[in-house]
């Protein structure tokens, strides 16, 4: 069945409204809000982020402060599995009153062998509570820890962050952790990075921030 000239110009008057349809759909979180220089930051997490091989002036909390100009609050604690994470969060949200919070956690429930499913509920309420505070989030990916995929230099990020990320609407930094700790030369030891690797990894978290808008 052949087209009137009249249904073909509206068909074609359709197509640029269906293109910004089908890449919004493409799309996995809405364009962020930038983080003004001076702004309340906080990273939460484990022994990546409070910086266990190399120390407190050289952990990506603070390289990521010298590279934005944000106020970094390091929370992160050796150590910590999600559960206690989120038990600590509600505290520091009242203190410091973030805008944006970081998420990286969950190493150490999956070098524990503990449940993946009880972690992503764990890292789904700490999300959620951030957002609910006002901030806005960033979730980082954590790979799926063995020491002997850290020895192999093999290291995936686990799925449960990005289907994290798809179900909340969340931006998300993905291969950071495992690009660096899966490179000898980055590590102080087969589950930790040294100054250089932190220095990478908060290098490529802030292009991505770049990219969803958090930092210009």
């Amino acid at each position: 069945m052949s087209l009137s000239l009249l249904q073909r110009r509206r068909l074609l008057a359709l197509l640029p409204i269906a293109t910004t349809l089908l890449a919004a759909c493409g799309q996995r979180t809405p364009k962020a809000r930038p983080i003004a220089a001076g702004s309340t930051v906080l990273a939460l997490g484990d022994s990546l982020t409070s910086g266990v091989g190399a120390d407190a002036a050289t952990a990506y909390p603070a390289v990521l402060q010298e590279l934005t100009g944000w106020q970094m609050v390091n929370g992160g604690v050796s150590g910590d599995t999600s559960a206690q994470a989120l038990a600590r969060l509600p505290a520091l949200l009242e203190k410091h009153r973030p805008q944006l919070v970081i998420v990286c956690i969950g190493g150490n429930d999956f070098l524990r062998q503990m449940s993946a499913a009880t972690a992503r509920g764990n890292i789904r309420a700490i999300c959620r509570a951030a957002t609910d505070s006002g901030a806005q989030m960033m979730l980082v990916a954590v790979p799926q820890f063995s020491l002997l995929a850290a020895s192999t230099g093999r290291l995936t990020d686990h799925p449960l962050y990005a289907e994290l990320a798809d179900e909340l609407k969340l931006p998300l930094h993905e291969g950071g952790w495992a690009e660096v700790l899966g490179n000898a030369r980055l590590r102080s030891d087969q589950i930790h990075a040294n100054a250089q690797g932190y220095r990478q990894f908060a290098e490529g978290l802030a292009q991505q921030m770049r990219k969803t808008g958090l930092l210009m």
